[in-house]
């Protein structure tokens, strides 16, 4: 028995906890949280359901009716959906059951950090492909050939993507997937509901794809960490071999069914956000234009903006000293559309900073 007692693994011991922005601020914007709550007779349903739940009782391990209700929202069959505990639980059973030890696993940069995160403790050779630095627009072909040179087994990316807003067409996005046949690509559509070109419904006509989506952002449930995976029932079965027994509990899966009974109201979030952003950036997009020599921003086609400065981190401690919260990405401030108020704060705030 050694006497050094114990010791970190090398993986954990270079990992830090994940730091979110602390503090007060009178302005969140962030998160890519949505900034609509529920209406009040809503909330008057959904706190009936969470009464209903039998607490004494584990859930049931397949959200059997939650699933049901998602697949008639998203219209597919309910044998092509699963739940988890938001998309993360997803992408992490996806990265470490759908790989083994060697294998390479494709992602684009910038992304959501969190895929290659996941890939860390699974012995993946990591293939990272970069996008134009100007444009930050995805090399579709460049993507397909490097996946196959490299054997690539796995493919994950977002669409939209988060933090640049911006979003591949559909015949892109099929493009990859028919072109990479050995490959499981997963489209994380968390931000797809802001934009055009989903493919969750093609999800069925492949083999290989997995299609990622939340109830985070557009239905602005960020709270009850609810997320679902659309792909062949043979996919899905996958999943659900390798997911945890419990792993969405009861009163999400209240909470949810509700939610998805309620079509209309979604919709009517995902367009008031929409309306939200389309006005954020117009009035940004003449800022930058009056700005141009230190501010950038593109079109976007999520719930948020990205904006390229030449000072970003000092605009950035500006705004967190103003009282609004956004975030820092190297030289680009990702910025969430608030509500109309915040926006207007916001805009003034950058007008008065930047003068």
């Amino acid at each position: 028995m050694s006497g050094n007692g114990y010791t970190l693994p090398r993986k954990l011991r270079e990992l830090v906890p994940y730091a979110p922005l602390s503090g007060s601020y009178r302005i969140r914007l962030d998160a890519n949280e949505s900034f609509l709550s529920p209406p009040p007779e809503l909330m008057e349903e959904l706190m009936a359901a969470v009464m209903a739940v039998d607490f004494n009782r584990y859930p049931d391990p397949y959200a059997v009716e939650l699933c049901e209700k998602c697949a008639a929202f998203f219209g597919v069959d309910s044998s092509m959906v699963v739940a988890g505990n938001g998309s993360d639980e997803l992408i992490g059973l996806i990265v470490s059951w759908f790989t083994e030890p060697g294998d390479t696993m494709a992602v684009v940069s910038p992304d959501f950090s969190m895929y290659s995160f996941y890939a860390q403790p699974c012995g993946l050779r990591l293939l990272t492909v970069e996008k134009d630095p100007g444009t930050l627009v995805l090399d579709v072909d460049a993507l397909i050939s490097r996946a196959r040179e490299a054997d690539a087994r796995l493919l994950i990316f977002s669409n939209p993507c988060n933090p640049t807003s911006l979003a591949a067409t559909r015949a892109d996005i099929l493009k990859i997937v028919d072109g990479l046949p050995g490959c499981l690509v997963v489209v994380d559509e968390a931000y797809m509901d802001f934009a055009e070109g989903s493919i969750l419904r093609m999800a069925g006509e492949h083999d290989n794809l997995i299609v990622l989506k939340t109830c985070s952002k557009a239905f602005g449930m960020a709270a009850i960490r609810l997320g679902f995976a659309v792909a062949r029932p043979g996919l899905i079965l996958a999943l659900k071999a390798a997911k945890s027994p419990y792993n969405v509990n009861s009163m999400t899966q209240a909470v949810g069914c509700v939610l998805f009974s309620h079509p209309d109201y979604l919709a009517g979030c995902a367009d008031e956000i929409r309306a939200s952003r389309d006005t954020l950036c117009r009035e940004l997009s003449a800022l930058a234009g009056e700005k141009a020599e230190i501010l950038d921003m593109r079109p976007t086609c999520a719930n948020f903006v990205f904006l390229r400065l030449t000072d970003a981190k000092g605009v950035y401690e500006a705004l967190l000293a103003r009282g609004i919260a956004v975030r820092l990405m190297g030289d680009r401030l990702r910025v969430s559309a608030g509500a109309p108020i915040e926006n207007r704060a916001l805009l003034s705030t950058l007008r008065e900073i930047l003068r």
